[in-house]
């Protein structure tokens, strides 16, 4: 039996020419048809729907419970079991380039959280919970994990911070730097992922995605980086719920004008290849990575 993945659904939506509204750029959406017929014909102002709030915003917005009027698409969303979603937007310089919006179920059998950590360098040098949804994990974790922070370098999503790209961890034992390993082990949360975000007003966000083994975040993660040369995109990470670790090989370098991913990295637009989303990645303005997700 297939495995149910704990983020259900993905799509992107664009600036239209005139810069006042967001279209429908694609989506992928398995099972929840009804969301996607109710999608395509979308558009979004400043400030409308989840995407708007992220475009007015300027940085991710998180939606811990998908009901109307902040959900326009609510009732559709219901229907599939999906229980929150957060919306991430792009930026080259100070343009919104894009907003991508990650979909997530679980139920009593399907595990998860998602977390979004923010720091504002005037405040202090810690990455603390902005917010979060903790679903079926209990609320010990919950507690925890809202009376905790991170330096840049420590932790998931403060190991996100300092690296400046996404971190993956299949493991969260003990051993492993996540220092909530022990509460994370008692309620069945097993693997770990963190994405620096970008953000038009300077400061720092990171979306952290915890699943457990019956549910993972996705089929399969790959991250794409520069070279040192900045000559080509080198396939750096890979994590498949089928084979494990994908090691990188010399046929993964891939041409910035001349494949999927260095387009992404290039333009700071998202792309949809059938079950995969690929993100551009980065922090103030500038894009650092190409995150793919399949579903």
């Amino acid at each position: 039996m297939t495995k149910k993945t704990f983020i259900r659904a993905v799509e992107f939506w664009l600036p239209d020419a005139s810069n006042s509204l967001l279209e429908f750029g694609g989506g992928f959406y398995g099972e929840a048809k009804r969301l996607q017929a109710s999608s395509q014909n979308l558009c979004f102002g400043r400030g409308e729907g989840l995407p708007g709030q992220a475009w007015e915003a300027g940085h991710p917005v998180m939606l811990t419970q998908l009901q109307v009027p902040l959900f326009r698409r609510a009732a559709a969303a219901k229907a599939h079991g999906l229980t929150s979603a957060v919306a991430l937007p792009s930026f080259v310089g100070d343009q919104l380039r894009a907003v991508s919006v990650l979909f997530c179920g679980d139920d009593d059998e399907h595990a998860g959280a998602i977390e979004l950590w923010h720091n504002d360098p005037e405040e202090g040098v810690d990455l603390t919970l902005q917010d979060g949804y903790y679903g079926t994990t209990g609320d010990t974790f919950e507690f925890l994990s809202r009376s905790t922070s991170f330096r840049a370098g420590t932790g998931l999503p403060g190991r996100a911070w300092g690296s400046q790209a996404p971190v993956f961890m299949p493991d969260l034992g003990r051993g492993s730097g996540f220092l909530r390993a022990d509460s994370a082990v008692k309620v069945g949360i097993n693997r770990g992922f963190a994405v620096p975000c970008g953000s038009a007003d300077g400061q720092t966000y990171v979306l952290a995605f915890l699943s457990a083994l019956a549910t993972p975040i996705a089929r399969r993660v790959d991250v794409w980086a520069p070279d040192a040369l900045q000559s080509h995109l080198a396939h750096s990470f890979g994590f498949s719920e089928d084979s494990g670790a994908v090691l990188p090989t010399s046929d993964d370098k891939l041409g910035f004008d001349t494949s999927p991913a260095g387009q992404v990295f290039s333009t700071g637009l998202p792309q949809l290849l059938e079950q995969t989303l690929l993100i551009p990645v980065g922090l103030q303005g500038r894009v650092t990575a190409v995150l793919g997700l399949t579903l």
